[in-house]
């Protein structure tokens, strides 16, 4: 099949948009299996509620192709499971911190340290499988590093995609390609998804698959912007100027204009009926950019400075938002960029009298200020803001350019544009001041804590997980309410010359994880693969993605809701009261640490769907009505027509020697300067919090031809690049 055949194939396959989690509590609505045909369902407006949506490429198709050889083993095989999610909480059996003195679960058992969770005691009784725990509670990485010199003493071993890959082209994993035909369910949906097919497959003379993908979600919005609401509505809405009793004065502008100074941009906006689409301008001749309109005054009160941003609002919208210009940032016709966002938070740190009754609150900040794990979704958060693309890459920093090649962000001026930006606002007092200056406890600084104190007003975050503090750590009763708000407008080249609009490089695809079998540890015994090869197979049955998602039945009710077009089981009220005593409103936590789903393979979002709070679901809600609506665009799960639009995948095909060269440069990883995990270090994060550095990190422009040139990013690159360009060519093979 020629390329262009295949990305037609790929375009009709793809779906043009998929649902949000953003769900609430209880399901209102809901029919027993009894009466399937006719199935009550959610309110219309919620996101996942349509009867009539398209497949959300997490599926199997009605009739699975013909099955090859049975995978035939004998009853009570024992896989030794090296298999987990970065922390002896999230393994296949009970830790003795979750289990305790033994931990009764809402099906009525209870369950002790050393106990193999309800999931996988499930998939014991279907499958007819034991499972031995050899997990010894690490990240991907580190489970790797701990097993790779005595596969032989495992069988299953979950991982990085990467290193996965890399073992598989070494002979170290089992080419599950070569028993797909025995395969149906796994089969069908690589089928179903040809996309999946080529982020996974890691060796193109071959087509070979090392690792069963992990898909948390598949084809939505992953992280968004998340405001205090009800601080914008003080501030911003009502007849007449903003008076307070007190406020402080906003510090010496830093921050320049983003956006233009003159002349118009228009914007489309969803209504607030979520449906209707309407062009709104940004009217600079009228109203002038907010920012230097600020920094020509200089600092200024709190007071005077919402005044300003509400006549620029008035004016530079025409008075489109009235009374109520908290729409502009948190509204289902929001059109904010990144300059009224620098003029907000401005505003709100000036005025901590008003919004929270103390003399100081942050502005930005990020879930553990305190870890590099989640403080590096400050420059993800940039790329959003500025227009950058490959800072939330699937792989690395890599991102397909107009011209079908990979490119590296870490090269890019554009990125450290971005940065300087972000820079600028820490240099205004605008990010939190444990982001900027890290101190030792890990208790400081998170979002339960800003949240909880009335310390802190956004980050960029999971809507689920963030906006069930709603619940556990503010005062809705009286009117607190944090939210996601609208993907920011921004300035972007996608090759057909620079945009104004609103995109999102935070989009789901195949995950960095996956779960690979042992050569060495299953050797030839027959049981042993073919119980390992079932395992991975029923987990992409329709049957085993409910499983993997929600656990067994008995944390079910018998009846259904309809969720991205589909009858999907709801939660008992048993499970869903536990979830928030043992995992304070987090669904993830909770099917983790408790239940053992989610662990990998394909998690459907519908479970979470039900367990987001209120206003976790209305704030998502406008972004999937924005994105339905075509207001927001995103990387495509597909080769589409133009380029940059394409996915990056999340591994590529390279062999051993690529692998070890890349290794070599070892200043690109995670023990380098570009780390991810919570103790490692981050070049761009440091750059944001403190600026540059010098030992070749002294500017932007030594910064690239470092990180080019003696770190190795430009080799890297360029090996990287072969992967991709052979990939494309296997797949024009197909």
């Amino acid at each position: 099949m020629k390329r262009s055949k295949l990305a037609a194939s790929l375009l009709a396959i793809t779906v043009a948009v998929s649902t949000l989690v953003t769900g609430c509590a209880k399901v209102p609505e809901t029919s027993d299996n009894s009466n399937s045909g006719n199935n009550s369902t959610p309110d219309s407006s919620a996101p996942g509620s349509s009867n009539d949506k398209p497949d959300d490429g997490n599926s199997t198709p009605d009739t699975p192709p013909a099955e090859g050889p049975a995978l035939e083993f004998a009853p009570g095989t024992v896989l030794r499971m090296a298999t987990g999610y970065n922390s002896p909480k999230t393994g296949l059996f009970f830790d003795s911190e979750t289990a305790g003195s033994g931990v009764t679960l809402a099906n009525g058992k209870t369950y002790n340290t050393g106990d193999l969770k309800p999931t996988w005691v499930a998939v014991q009784e279907k499958l007819g499988m034991e499972f031995e725990d050899k997990y010894q509670g690490n990240n991907g990485t580190k489970e790797y590093e701990y097993w790779q010199n005595q596969l032989d003493q495992i069988d299953m071993l979950s991982s990085t995609a990467s290193l996965l890959t890399e073992g598989g082209v070494a002979g170290q994993f089992v080419n599950l390609a070569d028993y797909l035909d025995s395969m149906p369910d796994f089969k069908a949906y690589l089928e179903a998804n040809p996309i999946v097919r080529l982020s996974i497959t890691g060796d193109v003379e071959t087509g070979a698959i090392y690792f069963s993908p992990y898909f948390d979600g598949v084809n939505d919005i992953e992280r968004m912007p998340l405001m205090r609401v009800d601080w914008v509505q003080k501030l911003l809405d009502g007849e007449g100027d903003f008076a307070a009793d007190a406020s402080n004065n906003t510090a010496a502008p830093v921050y320049q204009p983003y956006m233009p100074t003159s002349s118009k941009v228009d914007i489309p906006v969803v209504e607030k009926d979520g449906k209707t689409v309407k062009t709104i301008s940004k009217d600079y001749d009228k109203g002038g950019n907010i920012i230097a309109k600020m920094n020509e005054v200089g600092a200024m009160s709190g007071v005077d400075a919402v005044n300003m941003l509400r006549k620029y609002i008035d004016e530079t919208y025409d008075g489109y938002y009235g009374t109520t210009r908290s729409d502009l940032f948190v509204g289902q016709n929001a059109a904010w960029d990144a300059d009224e966002l620098v003029a907000l938070l401005r505003c709100v740190v000036a005025n901590p009298q008003t919004l929270n009754g103390t003399d100081t609150v942050e502005g930005l900040f990020s879930r553990e200020d305190g870890s590099n794990q989640r403080r590096v979704d400050m420059y993800r958060f940039a790329g959003t803001l500025f227009g950058v693309r490959g800072l939330e890459s699937r792989q690395d920093y890599l991102y397909v350019g107009n011209d079908n090649k990979l490119h590296d962000a870490r090269m890019d001026a554009e990125t450290y544009v971005a940065l300087d930006r972000m820079n600028a606002m820490v240099n205004e007092g605008l990010l939190s001041k444990d982001f900027v200056s890290v101190t030792e406890s890990k208790d400081l600084g998170t979002s339960q804590q800003y949240l909880e104190n009335d310390a802190g007003f956004m980050h960029y975050d999971y809507n689920q997980t963030q906006t069930a503090h709603n619940k556990t750590k503010l005062d809705t009763a009286n009117g607190e309410k944090y939210m996601a708000a609208m993907v920011p407008v921004a300035r972007w080249n996608d090759g057909t010359g620079e945009q104004f609009m609103r995109f999102t490089e935070s989009w789901r695809s195949v995950k960095t994880d996956g779960w690979g079998i042992s050569k060495a540890g299953v050797g030839d015994d027959t049981d042993k693969l073919n119980a390992a090869l079932s395992l991975i197979n029923y987990a992409f049955s329709e049957e085993g993605q409910i499983l993997m998602s929600y656990g067994p039945e008995e944390f079910r009710k018998s009846s259904t809701f309809m969720f991205n077009g589909k009858e999907m089981p709801e939660i008992s009220d048993d499970t869903y009261t536990e979830l928030w005593e043992k995992a304070k409103g987090s669904y993830t936590d909770y099917a983790r640490q408790y239940l053992g789903s989610t662990l990998s393979f394909a998690k459907s979002q519908a479970f979470e769907f039900q367990c987001t709070t209120p206003e976790g679901r209305e704030g998502a809600g406008f972004i999937s009505n924005a994105i339905a609506a075509g207001t927001i665009k995103h990387p495509e799960l597909a080769l589409t027509e133009n380029p940059w639009y394409t996915s990056v995948p999340t591994t590529l095909p390279l062999t051993k020697t690529d692998n070890d060269t890349i290794k070599n440069y070892t200043m690109l990883g995670g023990s380098g300067k570009f780390g991810q995990s919570k103790e490692q270090e981050n070049l761009f994060v440091n750059i944001i919090a403190k600026g540059y550095s010098g030992d070749g990190t002294g500017s932007a422009a030594e910064t690239i031809e470092t990180i080019s040139g003696a770190w190795g990013a430009a080799d890297v690159l360029e090996i990287r690049e072969i992967g991709w360009e052979e990939l494309l060519a296997y797949f024009d093979t197909l």
